[in-house]
């Protein structure tokens, strides 16, 4: 059943990328700060179905966490179309950039955080 919705669904182009020598742009969990992950996956599941879903939170960070060191996004979208319906793919790529990001800075956290943090910090003064 998943290899048959893993041949018809679409997903962003960002998942194709290659790297190295995968074949997939593949994210070492290992690099990833998940802690700065978490709130953002929660922020965004309230921002995509109305309310706090920490089912859905829990087993979106799970996937990430079992699939150590290198999760498979497209799984982890299959995985979570049944909570997430439509908005799924939206999300994953959102989370799938950060993930990329976080990966490649030595705090394992992504770009856009830390960007946003002095965004607020310049305001704050």
């Amino acid at each position: 059943k998943e290899l048959k919705l893993l041949k018809s669904m679409k997903f962003p182009s960002e998942f194709e990328k290659k790297v190295l020598l995968h074949a997939l742009v593949q994210v070492d969990m290992r690099k990833v700060n998940l802690n700065v992950i978490r709130p953002w996956i929660a922020k965004k599941v309230v921002e995509l179905v109305g309310f706090e879903d920490e089912v859905v939170v829990e087993y979106a960070m799970g996937l990430l966490e079992d699939q150590q060191p290198t999760p498979d996004p497209k799984k982890m979208q299959i995985n979570l179309t049944g909570f997430l319906t439509t908005k799924t793919p939206s999300f994953m790529l959102a989370l799938w950039r950060l993930l990329l990001e976080a990966q490649d800075d030595i705090t394992g956290v992504p770009r856009t955080f830390l960007e946003e943090k002095k965004e607020e910090m310049r305001r704050a003064r």
